[in-house]
């Protein structure tokens, strides 16, 4: 399949495969250059907020190449990175040959019930069209007493900021990506997506809804990224 055009994908799971497949061997590069080196920050957070312990299940949903993984690898737990890209589960298993990828579709996940202690998904859930279904299905997965941490863009908390951030989505952010990507309209189309996606609080109430029980969540950066954190009762 050819570039994917923003205005022409739906959020259906093969475009966005696709999209993915053609941005992968330079993907983290780019989320490097076009969070000015935020997005390490952000990980972090995430995998503190997580918590990996040796001995945990842990699955990461939307893990591209892999990045996101090896922190919880490297905690002693038993990592699953999950992925519907071919390209980046091929580029995930070139990095990384002792995590296990899969190729999984988070609205329909080739796992049993209470097959793990953790799930977490980052930068993902917004390019999933019936995300509420995601979150449905990751509780189906996790243990009683488990543990979700989705970590995600969102809406900054300062009016000010808020518009410059968006100026700089829909005016900086594409010109960037064509410097630097193969693929410049599918970075166009994450641009939108971040701005279209829930605000914090609305995702708090989603997450809540599909019966996820103690939902909090923590700014970062000003609420430029949000992570939430729930638990299965």
């Amino acid at each position: 399949m050819g570039h994917v055009n923003r205005a022409d994908l739906t959020k259906k799971s093969e475009d966005v495969s696709a999209m993915f497949d053609g941005v992968a061997p330079r993907y983290d590069l780019m989320n490097a250059l076009l969070s000015l080196g935020m997005d390490r920050g952000w990980r972090r957070r995430t995998v503190e907020a997580l918590a990996p312990r040796p001995g945990q299940r842990i699955l990461d949903v939307a893990a591209g190449t892999g990045t996101s993984s090896v922190p919880y690898r490297d905690a002693g737990a038993e990592v699953v990175a999950a992925d519907l890209s071919e390209g980046m589960l091929a580029e995930g298993r070139r990095r990384h040959p002792d995590i296990d990828f899969v190729r999984a579709d988070v609205t329909d996940l080739p796992f049993d019930d209470a097959s793990f202690d953790a799930v977490t998904m980052s930068f993902g859930l917004r390019n999933v069209a019936e995300h509420q279904s995601a979150l449905a299905e990751l509780l189906r997965v996790t243990k009683p007493g488990g543990t979700l941490v989705i970590c995600e863009f969102s809406t900054p908390l300062l009016a000010p900021f808020r518009f410059i951030y968006r100026e700089y989505l829909m005016r900086a952010f594409p010109p960037l990506a064509r410097m630097f990507s193969s693929n410049p309209e599918s970075y166009a189309y994450l641009a939108e997506t971040i701005r279209a996606w829930p605000d914090q609080q609305t995702l708090a109430a989603q997450i809540r809804e599909v019966g996820w029980a103690g939902v909090q969540y923590r700014n970062l950066t000003g609420g430029v990224v949000a992570l939430h954190r729930a638990r299965k009762a």
